[in-house]
């Protein structure tokens, strides 16, 4: 269910004109619009303790306080655990709302790191554990094939090894066209690097080398995976 700026369900607006080529595709996990509500909801926090009459004051303009983002937050933690997925156009329409924050690049990439934490939780701890302390010539396997799977499941993307390079590849990224000049491809730029660091140890830079925005078929990530 799309939301207004103060909190309030409302229909979504199609920015079928800021996107080069429309933006389509099946359900997404939960997880997904899970960590955009909850990074907007950890950046709309105050950092400091505050009376209760101002609390309330924040919730009726916050959008990440209000009552309907929580609401959203317990249904979509429902729907991981009931591993239920969310429609394309739900999680498309929620990206765009974001997108057109001040702070739409902060709230992206917070949400792109918890998103990455989430769904390599889903790895088992010893196989993460291998891929992280093995020597690189048997660690690098495991988590090459765990990255991918991720990818696959979680990001609809496809992630391919070229030399010390990984490429991630993802045809219709739910965020392209949700805030001026790609910005929204920082989610999943944040979910790919969060995501090397975890399971290959490795933090090198990613490059957003193919973007929708700018008139590609899809969108594509290169980042240097050798460990730290």
């Amino acid at each position: 269910m799309p939301l207004a700026n103060d909190g309030r369900a409302t229909r979504a607006t199609p920015l079928a004109s800021d996107s080069v080529l429309p933006l389509t595709g099946g359900p997404l996990d939960a997880r997904l619009p899970l960590a955009l509500l909850e990074a907007v909801k950890a950046i709309d926090t105050p950092a400091a303790e505050l009376d209760a009459d101002f609390v309330h004051e924040l919730r009726n303009k916050r959008l990440g306080l209000s009552e309907t983002v929580l609401q959203q937050i317990r249904r979509y933690n429902d729907a991981v655990r009931a591993r239920q997925r969310i429609g394309y156009d739900e999680v498309l329409a929620l990206a765009r709302l974001i997108g057109r924050r001040p702070d739409a690049d902060l709230a992206f990439r917070e949400a792109g790191r918890r998103w990455a934490r989430a769904f390599v939780d889903t790895v088992s701890g010893p196989r993460r554990g291998a891929a992280r302390s093995l020597p690189s010539l048997l660690a690098r396997p495991i988590a090459l094939s765990a990255l991918r799977k991720l990818a696959r499941r979680y990001m609809d993307g496809t992630l391919v090894r070229q030399g010390s390079t990984l490429v991630l590849d993802v045809q219709s990224p739910v965020s392209a066209d949700a805030a001026p000049k790609g910005t929204g491809c920082g989610l999943y730029e944040a979910a790919f690097r969060e995501s090397l660091q975890l399971l290959a140890d490795a933090d090198g830079a990613v490059d957003h080398v193919m973007c929708r925005t700018r008139g590609d078929a899809r969108c594509q990530w290169r980042a240097d995976w050798r460990r730290r």
